[in-house]
């Protein structure tokens, strides 16, 4: 069994786009400028955009964080994306999900000019995706293929099964597997909630991606010996035994599921750090206008 290790293979990368991005630097006298958006104070979003924000700098990113409370209309939200999109020193931004009951989560995303979605959400970018096209391709997904690329791990005719169709990670996920690239040329299967005998279909999975949200799901009796199992899960826990107050699942039982796989993530140390290293490989490639 070998762990593919986020950690590792993240920094790798993130040394790669340091480079690019004083190449930029030099060239333009401008650094890209990721923006993200944060309305309220869910926890597990203040650490993602704390860590997306700490990671631009290392990078030499210029980075901005905009916030508003839970209050904030659909309508003020509207027009400070119009603002961000009209603003040309800003290369890329997001808008961190979830937002509040009011506000409608795909009204936001399609009003994000689609040439600076560098979180791959608009439909233009999944549209793109699909079609095989240059776009910004969604966050997670973009760094799961970076893995597969980085430990080289065959992809072509292997049979991959999705577990949850979220239009983040599992639908997007399942697309990318099947297309006619590298990584990809998979046969995919997309489960989901109402799968029935799901585990006859993770048994035939040479490539399982388990992103359904529920920890420790996927146990050893559903995964075939000498299988690829990617745990996009985050299921976080209140905990007495950690400095942060909680601890991460993910949505394989890892213990039980890892003697029999042959490449296996960890969580933490595995998708999640991919995650970012794609906002920052989107961001770069906004402003060097490489897609747009």
């Amino acid at each position: 069994m070998i762990l593919l290790d986020g950690k590792l293979v993240s920094e790798e990368l993130k040394k790669q786009i340091a480079v690019e991005a004083a190449e930029l630097l030099e060239k333009t006298g401008r650094k890209p400028h990721l923006v993200a958006v944060l309305v309220g104070n869910d926890g597990g979003s203040e650490t993602y955009v704390a860590s997306k924000m700490r990671n631009c700098e290392k990078v030499g990113f210029k980075s901005s964080l905009i916030r508003y409370d839970n209050t904030v209309t659909e309508a003020e939200l509207l027009n400070k994306i119009k603002e961000l999109n009209e603003d040309k020193e800003v290369d890329g931004f997001i808008v961190q999900l979830p937002l509040p009951k009011h506000i409608n989560p795909d009204v936001i995303t399609e009003a994000i000019d689609y040439r600076k979605d560098v979180d791959g959400f608009h439909p233009i970018n999944l549209g793109r995706m699909q079609r095989n096209l240059p776009c910004f391709l969604p966050a997670t997904p973009y760094g799961i293929m970076l893995m597969l690329e980085y430990y080289g791990i065959e992809t072509a005719g292997k049979h991959c099964v999705v577990v949850g169709r979220s239009n983040i990670v599992g639908s997007p996920m399942s697309i990318l597997m099947a297309r006619n690239a590298k990584p990809g040329n998979c046969t995919v299967t997309l489960t989901h909630s109402r799968t029935q005998n799901l585990k006859d279909f993770t048994l035939k999975a040479d490539i399982l991606i388990a992103a359904i949200g529920k920890k420790n799901f996927i146990t050893a009796d559903m995964v075939k010996e000498g299988s690829v199992i990617i745990d996009v899960g985050m299921n976080r826990e209140t905990s007495e035994n950690t400095k942060s107050g909680f601890k991460l699942y993910g949505d394989v039982d890892f213990d039980e599921v890892a003697p029999k796989s042959s490449y296996i993530t960890p969580v933490p140390g595995g998708v999640g750090l991919m995650t970012i290293v794609s906002l920052l490989k989107n961001t770069l490639a906004a402003a060097k206008r490489e897609i747009y």
